[in-house]
């Protein structure tokens, strides 16, 4: 094994003498300030642990207050037949206000710094920001309460507002989604519903329903009132027996004498439909087997100077 040479030995000797030093002391430096930290760091959570159990227990304390009060609102709520889109409104408003009663006091008791005239504040201030970034949401969402606890109208209703028509199948909180009778489905804001006159159709199960109908300038008036009324009175779908059948001569038409022929049948628009082709193939029935004339439009042509008329035979 050979011998390392004097400048091998010297290098040898200057890192034995300045190396290991440096670097324990850089160390040890490290080290140090590590644990003076971790120290602070327990010291400080030691201190507060008192405030971190209170805190627990005040989220536990809200967690079950809310549970509560969500329980307590949807059993009075079934109670008193409520609609479930409103017992889930309720209990959603009562659960922000105590989680949000809750979290105020957790905070200040965290955060002693922190009171709550501070944090109501910051909340206000918060709230004012969010309400002018969500005018639209927050109006739709105020209107669908009011909505459902006044209760303009219910499931399955048919409205129409707005030249929107169809049958109501579902009232959200931001939305209510109309059922067209063509099929389409149209989802209505409820600041739209709520602001605007809305015509509920079925607010009763019957409705009344108006056709014209006329007769020759020849024909007897009263007579023909007679027969429109006997022929409106048989068809199965218009309730006379609830609601007597009307006829009333109108107006002079350009034709005819006009009458006004109004009876009650369901308020459905399929029921309405059903009962105007029946009424009316009654009507022209009972006209015809009568022999009362229901005219065709025509004019009168009145010339100042005789025209000459001239007959042409065709071969």
């Amino acid at each position: 094994m050979m011998k390392p040479n004097l400048a091998q030995e010297a290098i040898i000797n200057i890192d034995a003498r300045h190396d290991p030093p440096v670097r324990r002391d850089a160390m040890d430096g490290v080290t140090a300030q590590f644990d003076e930290r971790l120290m602070g760091w327990v010291e400080s959570l030691r201190a507060m642990l008192p405030q971190l159990l209170a805190t627990l227990v005040v989220i536990v304390v809200t967690w079950g207050v809310a549970f509560l009060a969500k329980s307590i609102i949807s059993r009075v709520g079934r109670k008193l037949h409520l609609r479930s889109n409103l017992i889930e409104v309720l209990s959603m408003l009562s659960s922000v206000g105590i989680w949000l009663s809750g979290t105020l006091m957790a905070v200040t008791i965290l955060f002693p710094s922190i009171t709550p005239a501070n944090a109501l504040t910051t909340l206000g201030l918060g709230s004012v920001a969010i309400g002018f970034a969500f005018k639209d949401t927050f109006e739709n969402f105020l209107a669908g309460i009011l909505i459902l606890v006044r209760e303009p109208f219910e499931l399955g209703d048919f409205v129409e507002c707005e030249s929107i028509e169809g049958q109501v199948e579902e009232i959200t909180i931001r939305d209510t989604r109309i059922r067209q009778t063509d099929g389409q489905l149209v989802v209505v804001p409820n600041h739209l519903l709520f602001q605007n006159p809305v015509t509920v159709r079925t607010s009763r199960d019957l409705r009344r329903i108006t056709i014209a109908c006329g007769v020759a300038y020849g024909e007897d008036v009263d007579a023909a009132r007679d027969v429109i009324k006997e022929a409106v009175r048989k068809v199965d779908t218009v309730r006379n027996d609830v609601r007597e059948v009307e006829i009333f001569a109108k107006a002079f038409g350009a034709s005819s004498i006009d009458f006004e022929v109004t009876w009650w049948t369901g308020s459905k628009p399929l029921d309405v439909r059903q009962s105007r082709d029946q009424v009316v193939a009654a009507i022209k029935s009972a006209l015809d087997s009568a022999g009362i004339e229901i005219p065709f439009p025509y004019r009168t042509m009145t010339f100042a100077e005789p025209l000459p008329v001239q007959h042409v035979d065709r071969e």
